[in-house]
């Protein structure tokens, strides 16, 4: 009987913390609605900086192209192809106009809001790219001619070959020219380097020529589908965009009207009574700015709450999981869903060595073949001349891994398969790596371009996380995984890689220290081998703890919010709560003693209810039990504020705008909540 009453009255209790918390409901959430107003407000303030950024281009007149422009893209693309006999240190130099055009369109179709990007755009930059990224590699192939042209004339001393190396920040050639044809000088070395080849007898006596192109980027794989929204999502902006338009033209107009009934009876007013009339067009005035004030308030509060959907559309769109699976891959092709190729390609070709400049009476005189540099095939479609059973033995590479690209375990050499149009790991053997010289040697049997590549969410799940403050808009995000511990800092509309700490050792990478905007940021960090943001496929490869994608979006912006005063850390307990609520760890956070002396408090929140758990990090159990003395509350920001400071609060509501956006941008793009 006894346990009964307990029961009875616990659950009496709990009626009223819901009936309290239904009552102030509206409240909190009207209060909530004006703290995220900064979301919408740095997206304002991310398109007025575009829009200067596109200004300040066009008063350069520095000849480069907006790439958003198709028509200057095009003159540009054209002008280029006019241009002859470049030679290689040229078209590196214009590499580097055309690598940054490439950036910026990749940029646009990251950075706009999906529902601002409509389909023709789309194409129109992804056209833009591919031609840029085709005329790139047509001019270092026309550049590679030129230099082999002049083989003759750059020939080694010693050997009597010729070989070149010509290093730049994006690109590396190594090119050399058999020359002497010497059946036994069959193994190649590029001097200062590892990097060479062992080649044949049937090689080492033909007139050939062995180029190794290492672009420190990849322009051969397929580009990135963009990610829109679905029809019923963008339907459903659309028409609440078109509602409100119609609302602003509706509040215009009824302003108009009656500004014009006042200017009426104003003028009757005169007619009849001068001295009221000078009396009273003051007031009249006063009473007309007033209404276009008041429609300009409209208008403004109208545009603010179009963008704030947009925005939120654009942020769950982030974490929404496909709900199908990348196409099926046959047996050796690589899936780069799950897949992600590191430290740039390696253009391997034998070519066929051009007619070389020959000196005659003071004039250097050269035979240019109409068809071009060709290719020499190896091995040859008909083998069935040749005697030998394996005249045409795969051929040895060793290549070196690109030094700011970091491998978790030793990485797969795949090849490109250019009628498949896809990368393949098989006709690849005798693969070896050496971490400590980062050099990786294989034999191939067809030369064309390699790569490597590694399990894209190797790093994935996370094995905990904790997001702190360090200033005024300055936090730290630290993700540590199986093989790594990731630190992150970010401030205002900026994230930079604080540090990297492979097996507890600190890793220097060439991106610590550089600040950078969210999308370039994440962009270089994937780049480097350091990924830590899932895409919507992810959940197919990782067993993840899934969580609602609302409720995520929810969590993360409130987060956010509340970061500038707040430490949010990993709890255990979130694997075991349903996928409708999410649990983690808060404490205030306004001093470094903070950090010495945790004092953790445990959150549950659904979304729509944020309450505090009686159960701590360290119990045998887990409980939805509410703690002591606690309530329920429709909003994270207004549970946290029952057991914080008036200095945290107001630590909060000070908050920069664009640095409450980055925050909640690297949440949604790492993903915490299901991923860990």
């Amino acid at each position: 009987m006894k346990r009964l009453e307990i029961q009875r009255i616990e659950k009496e209790k709990w009626h009223q913390l819901e009936a309290k918390d239904l009552e102030r409901r509206n409240e909190e959430l009207e209060e909530l609605y004006l703290l995220e107003r900064c979301f919408p407000e740095a997206e304002k303030l991310k398109h007025e900086t575009k829009l200067l950024s596109q200004w300040k281009h066009y008063i350069q007149c520095d000849g480069s192209p907006d790439p958003s422009v198709a028509q200057e893209m095009n003159t540009f693309i054209s002008l280029w192809k006019e241009k002859t006999n470049e030679t290689f240190e040229e078209v590196i130099e214009k590499s580097k106009v055309v690598l940054n055009l490439i950036e910026k369109l990749k940029f646009i179709l990251l950075e706009t809001p999906p529902c601002d990007l409509q389909d023709k755009n789309i194409i129109q930059y992804q056209e833009s790219i591919l031609q840029l990224q085709d005329l790139l590699h047509l001019k270092f192939g026309v550049a590679t001619e030129i230099l082999l042209r002049q083989a003759s004339t750059l020939a080694d001393l010693d050997s009597g070959n010729m070989e070149k190396v010509i290093k730049d920040e994006n690109v590396t050639l190594y090119v050399w020219a058999n020359l002497k044809k010497n059946p036994r000088h069959r193994s190649v070395r590029f001097s200062e380097t590892q990097i060479g080849f062992e080649i044949p007898r049937i090689l080492a006596t033909s007139d050939i020529a062995i180029r190794l192109l290492h672009t420190h980027y990849d322009h051969v794989s397929a580009l990135h589908p963009v990610s829109t929204p679905s029809k019923e999502h963008t339907s459903a902006v659309t028409e609440l965009v078109k509602d409100d338009v119609k609302n602003v033209e509706k509040a215009i107009s009824k302003e108009v009207e009656e500004e014009s009934k006042q200017q009426e009876r104003g003028s009757h007013l005169i007619q009849e009574e001068e001295i009221k009339v000078e009396e009273e067009q003051g007031d009249i005035e006063v009473k007309m700015s007033s209404a276009e004030e008041e429609s300009e308030a409209i208008k403004c509060e109208r545009e603010m709450k179009v963008l704030s959907e947009t925005v939120s559309a654009a942020q769950l769109l982030l974490v929404e999981n496909s709900s199908e699976k990348p196409d099926f891959f046959e047996d050796n092709v690589v899936d780069l869903c799950q897949f992600t190729t590191l430290g740039g390609v390696y253009h391997l070709d034998i070519l066929e060595l051009p007619p070389q400049c020959k000196p005659v009476k003071g004039w250097m005189i050269v035979e240019i073949l109409k068809e071009g540099l060709q290719k020499y095939t190896y091995p040859p479609e008909t083998t069935e001349e040749f005697e030998t059973e394996n005249a045409f033995p795969p051929i040895e590479v060793t290549l070196e891994v690109h030094e700011n690209v970091i491998f978790f375990e030793d990485p797969v050499v795949v090849r490109w398969d250019a009628e498949g149009k896809h990368w393949r790991t098989d006709g690849i053997s005798n693969v070896s790596y050496k971490p400590k010289e980062r050099l990786v040697t294989f034999s191939l049997d067809t030369f064309g371009p390699v790569t490597l590549i590694q399990d894209a969410h190797i790093n994935m799940p996370y094995q905990s996380w904790e997001l702190r403050p360090l200033d005024v808009n300055k936090v730290l995000l630290t993700v540590t995984t199986v093989f790594t511990e990731i630190q992150i800092q970010i401030k205002e509309n900026l994230c930079m890689l604080s540090s990297i700490k492979l097996k507890d050792k600190k890793h220097i990478s060439i991106l610590e220290g550089t600040w950078m905007t969210p999308i370039p940021f994440i962009i270089a960090l994937k780049e480097a081998g350091l990924n830590i943001f899932p895409t919507r496929h992810s959940h197919f490869y990782v067993i993840i703890n899934n969580k609602v994608p609302l409720v995520e979006v929810k969590a993360y912006r409130q987060m956010a919010l509340l970061s500038s005063a707040f430490a949010f850390g990993w709890s255990k307990w979130n694997l075991l709560c349903n996928s409708t609520k999410v649990v983690f760890k808060v404490r205030e956070h306004l001093t470094e003693e903070c950090t010495e002396n945790p004092n953790w408090a445990l959150l549950m929140f659904s979304g729509d209810r944020a309450q505090r758990l009686k159960i701590k990090e360290e119990s045998e159990a887990f409980s939805e039990a509410l703690k002591e003395e606690t309530e329920f509350h429709s909003t994270l920001y207004h549970m946290v504020k029952d057991f914080s400071s008036e200095e945290a609060m107001e630590k909060v509501r000070s908050s920069n705008c664009q640095f409450v956006n980055s925050v909640c941008h690297m949440l949604l793009s790492t993903r915490l909540l299901s991923y860990s």
